[in-house]
């Protein structure tokens, strides 16, 4: 009977242990493109652009689908969240899932006056624009699978091993 706690605690430990590696998070997974690959346009083909998607550069990142159009001119661009903050000054202020129209920054080039309007410094080149974002699953513009922690993937191996052993010396 003095050997049945020991083996209990050791059994906890092992389980404590297993959750310090279970705990950490990964990064979101999204594709990053936009419709001059072939296989990135409003019809997604995974196999067309020839990846699984990258792991975006933050912890709490979204995947963003932005679709802008031009009279019959589609132009569509996946990538996260994070990427595309730097540049774009049409993000809409809520994030959650779901698509919705780009917001409307008055003050951008306020100050500038041209006239060549190639330049386009008022971001107004496409009659409308759309972000869609979505963060609840991996790839969540393609099909998606859970991407596990490759330390999780070694104590899974090891984990069973131990809890077998344990169990063999209680029987």
């Amino acid at each position: 009977m003095k050997m049945l706690p020991s083996k209990l605690q050791t059994i906890a430990f092992t389980c404590l242990i297993v959750l310090l590696f279970v705990s950490a998070s990964e990064a979101i997974w999204c594709y990053r493109c936009n419709s001059a690959t072939p296989g990135c346009g409003d019809k997604f083909n995974w196999r067309g652009i020839g990846y699984l998607g990258d792991p975006c550069p933050e912890d709490d990142d979204i995947c963003v689908k932005v679709v802008e159009r031009k009279g019959t001119l589609e132009t569509i661009t996946r990538d996260c969240l994070s990427s595309l903050q730097g540049f774009r000054t049409d993000i809409p202020a809520d994030k959650y899932e779901g698509c919705r129209p780009a917001a409307k920054d008055h003050n951008l080039a306020h100050y500038v006056n041209t006239s060549i309007k190639e330049l386009d410094v008022k971001r107004d080149h496409f009659d409308s624009t759309k972000f869609c974002f979505c963060f609840l699953d991996h790839r969540c513009n393609g099909a998606s699978t859970v991407a596990l922690r490759g330390s999780f993937i070694v104590m899974a191996a090891i984990v069973p091993t131990g809890i077998a052993y344990l169990l063999r010396q209680l029987l």
